[in-house]
C-alpha cells in the first residue's frame, strides 16, 4: 500500500527531521502513529499524502510516487489534518461539492455519522464550534471510503462524550480493506481502536509491532511491593507498581496498556527492541 524507502527530509539544511527513514503500511491495518510532540508525525503524514516532498528517497502509494499527486491516488486517499479551514457553506452543500472527488463515497454513511455526532446541517460550517467542525470532517473522512485514510490528532478539540462517540464510530466502521493511520500523542484515546503500533522518535521508527505480537511477548500487570519479578519498565501506582514484564508460559493474556508501553519504549527503546528482535533480553 505505502512504501517509504530511505526517505530524508529537512525543514532546514543540515538538520534532517528524517534520515533514511523506512516504513511499510498495509491494507487491513489500523496503525497508531505515536510520538512526542515535535517527533515528525504530522510531517510524515504530509509526505505520505504528497503535501510535502522528500529531499531524497521514495514515498510510494500503490507503487506511484506520492509527490506526483496522481488523480487515481488522490481519489483513494484522504487526510484529515489537525488544523483546517472550512468554507462558508452548510454541511450538505460541502458534501455535494466534495464527494464527487471520491468514487466510492457513501452518502448513507455520512448521514448516519452526522446524526450520531448531532451535527447541525442547516448551519454554515464556519458557525459550528471547532469540535463540531472536527466531527463533521471525521464523518466525511470515513464516508469517503478511500483505501488510505490518514488522521492527524483526530480527538484534539473533542470533549469526553465526543471522544467516546469517535471510538464507537471507528470501532463500527468497516476498515478491513483499508489502511488507516491515526497519528496522536494522546495514546489513551486509541487504546481499543488500533491493531498495530508505530512509534516515531528522533527521526526514526523505533517500534513497529502488532498488538497481537505485543500481547504474545509482554504482560502488563500491577506488582506488589514484595514482588521480585523482573520488569522491562514500571511506574509507581497506589499500592505498588504498574509494570511491563516478559510473558511467561503460565501467564494469561493481559490488556495492552498503550500509555505505559509508549512511556517504556521512549525511555528504554533498546530493551524493547531486544525483546522483539530476539524474543528475550540478553
Amino acid at each position: 500500500m505505502v512504501t517509504i524507502e530511505n526517505l530524508t527530509f529537512a525543514f532546514k539544511k543540515n538538520r534532517p527531521l528524517f534520515n533514511q527513514l523506512n516504513l511499510k503500511l498495509e491494507k487491513g491495518n489500523t496503525y497508531g502513529l505515536f510520538g512526542l510532540n515535535g517527533a515528525g508525525k504530522t510531517t510524515l503524514l504530509s509526505l505520505i499524502s504528497g503535501m510535502l516532498f522528500p529531499d531524497s528517497g521514495d514515498c510510494l502509494i500503490h507503487e506511484a510516487p506520492a509527490r506526483e499527486r496522481l488523480p487515481k491516488v488522490l481519489s483513494d486517499l484522504f487526510i484529515l489534518p489537525e488544523q483546517f479551514e472550512l468554507p462558508k457553506m452548510n454541511a450538505l452543500r460541502y458534501i455535494d461539492i466534495q464527494a464527487p472527488f471520491y468514487p466510492d463515497f457513501d452518502f448513507e454513511k455520512i448521514s448516519q455519522i452526522m446524526k450520531e455526532f448531532q451535527i447541525d446541517t442547516g448551519k454554515n460550517l464556519t458557525e459550528l464550534s471547532y469540535g463540531q467542525r472536527k466531527k463533521f470532517m471525521i464523518a466525511f473522512a470515513l464516508a469517503s471510503n478511500v483505501s488510505l485514510l490518514l488522521m492527524d490528532e483526530p480527538t484534539n478539540g473533542l470533549d469526553i462524550p465526543s471522544k467516546s462517540q469517535f471510538r464507537k464510530i471507528i470501532a463500527a466502521a468497516n476498515l478491513e480493506n483499508r489502511c488507516v493511520v491515526i497519528s496522536t500523542h494522546q495514546v489513551r484515546d486509541l487504546n481499543t481502536l488500533i491493531d498495530r503500533i508505530t512509534l516515531l522518535h528522533a527521526g526514526s521508527i523505533i517500534f513497529d509491532q502488532t498488538l497481537n505480537s505485543i500481547s504474545d511477548k509482554l504482560n502488563f500487570i500491577k506488582l506488589k511491593p514484595d514482588d521480585t519479578r523482573s520488569t522491562l519498565y514500571s511506574e509507581d501506582v497506589l499500592g505498588g507498581q504498574f509494570a511491563i514484564c516478559l510473558k511467561e508460559s503460565s501467564d494469561d493474556d493481559t490488556h495492552v496498556d498503550l500509555e505505559l508501553l509508549f512511556n517504556g519504549i521512549i525511555q528504554q527503546p533498546e530493551s524493547f527492541s531486544r525483546v522483539f528482535q530476539n524474543g528475550g533480553i540478553s
